[in-house]
């Protein structure tokens, strides 16, 4: 007698492509080159799956790390913006002072906007004296 929990995906992929390109043109400069070597590692192993439930993080080396968080343990969200609005980082502050940090976030506007609705609905569904 398992309950079946509904979970539907807002968001499932990899950083936004406007960083990549415009590091890679960065990287033309000897300056830039840390920069290109950074945006290339996110565009092959990063992946972003933001949905009803959990915001999941698959990163560093070859993609093997996983970090899942939902939204109950998030105290706080911060965000700014990239690449002229079109991109940004996100900053998820969580309950124990941990942070989870979400580089060249695309659309990272409706992605805040939907997780701030999430952590709402969570906090109220909570029962008294249950929420921190």
């Amino acid at each position: 007698m398992s309950a079946e929990i509904q979970e539907s995906v807002f968001y499932e992929g990899g950083p936004a492509k406007g960083d990549l390109i415009f590091n890679l043109l960065l990287g033309l400069t000897l300056i830039g080159i840390p920069f290109a070597v950074g945006a290339i590692v996110r565009a092959l192993w990063l992946r972003y799956r933001i949905t009803s439930r959990r915001i999941e993080v698959n990163g560093g080396w070859l993609g093997r790390d996983r970090t899942q968080v939902v939204y109950s343990q998030i105290r706080e969200l911060r965000s700014v913006s990239r690449g002229f609005g079109f991109w940004g980082d996100m900053v998820v502050v969580l309950n124990d002072g941990s942070k989870l940090e979400m580089r060249s976030v695309p659309n990272f506007r409706g992605l805040e906007e939907f997780i701030e609705q999430q952590r709402a609905a969570k906090k109220a569904a909570a029962p008294k004296g249950m929420a921190a």
